[in-house]
């Protein structure tokens, strides 16, 4: 099996020893993505909408890097740090993946998440 280190400027790499992403046999790997956005370094401010928001376009950014897009995902997993931001976090979660055929998703709660952010986000998606 063969695998390939995805990398893009255009989304948060942050300082840990880890890829943003891993191409491997028709699939994309994604790591967690946090709501960093990649011109500052900073958590982006606000809500736990504009760091869904801020996290969903890192992804996207990722995915594009890779040779596929959000419509391509497979599998979500989610961490969040207070399941009570869940409803406002779906809205937006909506706008980028719908409602129709939405990709199978997990979501915890945990206890705490890198940088104080409001969640963190990884996927799986398929490279046509």
């Amino acid at each position: 099996m063969r695998k390939e280190v995805i990398k893009t400027g255009k989304a948060a790499s942050g300082k840990v020893p880890l890829s943003q992403a891993i191409r491997s046999e028709g699939w994309l790997f994604c790591s967690g993505q946090l709501p960093i956005d990649p011109k500052t370094g900073q958590v982006v401010p606000g809500g736990v909408a504009a760091q869904t928001r801020q996290v969903l376009e890192n992804l996207k950014a990722v995915c594009e890097a890779g040779g596929t897009s959000l419509k391509n995902a497979v599998k979500v997993t989610i961490l969040m740090h207070d399941l009570a931001d869940l409803q406002e976090m779906n809205k937006v979660f909506e706008e980028y993946f719908g409602v129709v055929d939405p990709p199978a998703r997990t979501t915890f709660q945990a206890a705490r998440i890198i940088a104080d952010a409001k969640l963190e986000i990884e996927l799986q998606a398929f490279i046509p």
